[in-house]
């Protein structure tokens, strides 16, 4: 004779009724992707016109204005993060029709959010969702862009440095010349309790330091950040992955140079006078008692360092949310927003965008901060920078000696 069964006790019975009712409700329709989405339909409805607003009626323009990306660039940047966002369903994240958010609307609320550096609220209000919304959508783009394209800022391999040193003497005559270097704060507000003088900089504002290294596309190759603003240019540099690597000679380390002079010149960057002069980073001569040569290789230095000036102007004037003050962020979290808008510098760039010209920053990207100067001189880069010098000066006097011939006309 089989044994009876067994029957579900009351408890049992009912949690399976409880799960089966939970599994049901969280099932929310998910919004059709973007080919066949009605998001920026509905959210150029809602913003073209914005009072005193310098919107485009073209939407392809407009398109670009709001998300700083062209909508194939946008695709792309769909495709690199659509397997995170999809393999970790949302809990909560819905709109107010109650569906749950398609890809390509999360990330265009994280893009917005990054981009405008409005408060959460505000981007919820353009996309008809929460503030606790656009916060998860933000930071799980994040999370998976961080992840997805890191292939887009990295140090060049051998071929591709070849190519940047010679656009560098090409552009500003600096033979074997691999980049510019520069640094930036990301100015914030801390609760009382994480208030230090680490995190006070020369300007009494609490920031962190972002050190950016470029090419000659102002590309980011390299970039450090998670310092304290208190810390001087020169000293976060020390602190660098990039500043150990080189001294090690692990970096920088390619193809010596032998010059028309007979120099060998090996490979370095150039920077600003807050940088200490290495052999490896050419710094400008001090700007008193100058000769007409040393003059002219300063503005050649200038035109080359600048480059880093214009890239940091354009990370934050296209990612508005490193130029505005930062209420309270979690500064262990802050440099991984900080990168994720390196990348989508670089990705703007290696995708063949030009950001909306009403976008860029005029002036300085670190606006109120005086120059910084360091003192500190190694003689072997002093005697790399007068070789430069005297390579600059040999040039110009090789080009007055050439003779353009004339031809009489008959």
């Amino acid at each position: 004779m089989a044994p009876p069964k067994k029957s579900k006790s009351k408890k049992t019975k009912k949690n399976a009724k409880k799960l089966k009712k939970s599994k049901t409700a969280s099932v929310a329709p998910t919004e059709p992707k973007l080919g066949e989405s009605d998001w920026w339909d509905s959210f150029w409805a809602k913003n073209s016109s914005i009072p005193g607003g310098l919107i485009t009626s073209n939407e392809e323009e407009a398109f670009k204005y709001f998300f700083r990306v062209s909508k194939k660039t946008f695709e792309y940047i769909c495709s690199l993060v659509r397997e995170d966002l999809v393999s970790r369903p949302p809990s909560g994240l819905i709109n107010i029709e109650g569906r749950l958010l398609s890809v390509e609307k999360q990330v265009a609320i994280a893009l917005r959010r990054l981009a405008s550096g409005e408060s959460q609220v505000s981007v919820g209000i353009a996309f008809g969702v929460g503030q606790s919304t656009v916060s998860q959508v933000t930071w799980r783009f994040i999370e998976a862009l961080e992840e997805r394209a890191q292939h887009h800022l990295k140090w060049p391999d051998s071929n591709r440095m070849e190519e940047i040193k010679s656009n560098f003497e090409a552009l500003f005559g600096l033979p074997n010349c691999c980049g510019a270097i520069d640094a930036t704060h990301i100015i914030m507000t801390l609760p009382a309790v994480q208030t230090s003088d680490d995190w006070c900089d020369q300007e009494n504002n609490y920031s962190m330091l972002v050190q950016g290294i470029v090419d000659h596309e102002m590309r980011f190759i390299d970039i450090v950040t998670g310092w304290p603003g208190g810390m001087n240019v020169s000293r976060l540099l020390k602190f660098s992955g990039f500043f150990k690597l080189c001294e090690a000679g692990q970096r920088l380390n390619g193809n010596v140079r032998t010059l028309a002079e007979g120099v060998k010149l090996r490979e370095y960057i150039v920077g600003g006078v807050g940088y200490p002069l290495l052999p490896w980073l050419i710094t400008p001569y001090e700007s008193k008692g100058l000769s007409a040569s040393m003059s002219s290789f300063c503005a050649m230095h200038e035109a080359a360092r600048s480059l880093a000036v214009k890239a940091f102007l354009q990370l934050k004037g296209g990612w508005r949310i490193l130029n505005k003050v930062m209420w309270r962020p979690d500064k262990r979290k802050l440099p991984s927003v900080i990168l994720v808008c390196c990348l989508l510098h670089n990705i703007i760039i290696d995708s063949g965008d030009q950001l909306h010209p009403d976008v860029a920053l005029s002036g300085h990207h670190d606006s109120g901060y005086g120059e910084q100067f360091c003192k500190q001189v190694d003689p072997m880069g002093k005697s790399m920078r007068e070789n430069l010098d005297k390579h600059s000066q040999h040039n110009k006097e090789s080009c007055s000696k050439l003779v353009i011939p004339s031809f009489g006309i008959i």
